[in-house]
């Protein structure tokens, strides 16, 4: 949760996001108040041990269940060495092998 701000301080696209999906531990209501100032909007299921009432209802979780399909990509994208070491310095390079790689997880599941 202390790296949120941080994060979205360091974004590379020119607008920030309109939804931010984290898990349990992005469970905060100062965080939720917070990133809603700046017109985010916080989706993460609430903790079990939640004291006050539920701020969310189903309809934003549904969101939160694709959240697998990104993070498995990750995972995938571990499985190539040359990506998770990161032997190439210069950017360009490491982008490239990134797209190969993602073009072989693709092909490798059609």
């Amino acid at each position: 949760m202390t790296l949120v701000e941080p994060t979205l301080e360091t974004i590379f696209a020119p607008d920030p996001p309109e939804r931010l999906i984290g898990d349990r531990a992005y469970d905060s209501d100062p965080l939720d108040a917070q990133l809603a100032e700046q017109g985010i909007e916080m989706i993460a299921p609430h903790r079990r041990n939640r004291k006050k009432p539920k701020t969310q209802d189903g309809r934003q979780l549904r969101r939160y269940r694709r959240r697998w399909k990104v993070e498995r990509l990750f995972a995938w994208l571990g499985n190539f060495r040359r990506l998770a070491i990161r032997y190439e310095r210069h950017l360009e390079n490491y982008l490239g092998f990134v797209h190969l790689s993602c073009i072989l997880i693709l092909l490798r599941y059609l």
